[in-house]
């Protein structure tokens, strides 16, 4: 695959705890989610899994190619956990976690999943755009602490990467014939406000990334980040933004 990214911490000197690793058939985006509760059973931080998930993402992809994309995800988690079953409390419902999102090119196939809400963008060569979008987390009833955490990787709430292996049956997956992908991107919420927040359509966003680079769309991120007042969307005005573009390559 052609495949440009960038990945780049908010504002303000903390880490990044977004993550993206890339292959020459897969991509991978991650994005934690910062630590909201005082405690969260895990001597960790949000990078820390973050960065092993990723790891474990890349390493299945390229040694286990038969798995389906579900269960390289399980795997994933499994292997995280195995890390720090035994020094941390993983029953913990504010446990680290992070969304996924990633493609793989397999055979004739271009393949996704998502879980969470970190969106993959592929426009076909009908000239179609679908956007695969997770967006449980945003039909929640209501969002303070107790809340979220209650609905966490729960039935009728929203599921992450985090500590429960059975969180990747919950994620949206499927496969586009390869001759029939003209582009994609894959994405976290950072860059994707853009659309949510800003009034971009998902295909202008599309374009500047395959015509200015992905480095634009973050500096297109912190320009409208730094022009909105204050308080305006619930969550963090500033936020991690990674995001990857792309062209798949012709089969053989």
């Amino acid at each position: 695959m052609q495949l440009g990214y960038v990945s780049v911490a908010a504002p303000g000197g903390r880490a990044n705890e977004d993550f993206v690793l890339a292959g020459e058939d897969f991509v991978v985006v991650l994005d934690g989610a910062t630590r909201s509760a005082p405690r969260t059973g895990c001597r960790h931080d949000v990078a820390w899994v973050t960065r092993r998930l990723g790891a474990r993402l890349g390493q299945l992809l390229v040694e286990e190619p038969e798995l389906t994309l579900p269960q390289v995800l399980a795997a994933a988690i499994e292997r995280v956990r195995a890390l720090h079953v035994d020094s941390c409390d993983l029953d913990h419902p504010d446990s680290p976690s992070a969304t996924v999102a990633l493609l793989r090119r397999r055979g004739a196939w271009l393949e996704h999943l998502v879980l969470a809400d970190s969106p993959v963008l592929v426009e076909l060569t009908d000239g179609r755009l679908e956007v695969v979008l997770d967006d449980r987390v945003d039909r929640l009833p209501a969002y303070d602490l107790a809340t979220v955490a209650r609905l966490r990787n729960a039935p009728g709430g929203f599921w992450v990467a985090s500590t429960r292996p059975e969180a990747a049956e919950q994620a949206l997956s499927g496969a586009h014939r390869l001759d029939g992908v003209a582009r994609f991107a894959v994405l976290t919420d950072g860059v994707s406000r853009l659309v949510e927040r800003y009034g971009w359509s998902w295909r202008r966003l599309l374009d500047t990334l395959d015509e200015q680079g992905p480095a634009e769309a973050v500096r297109a991120v912190r320009a409208a980040e730094s022009a909105d007042p204050p308080g305006r969307f619930r969550g963090k005005r500033h936020d991690d933004a990674t995001v990857a573009f792309g062209r798949p390559q012709p089969v053989g």
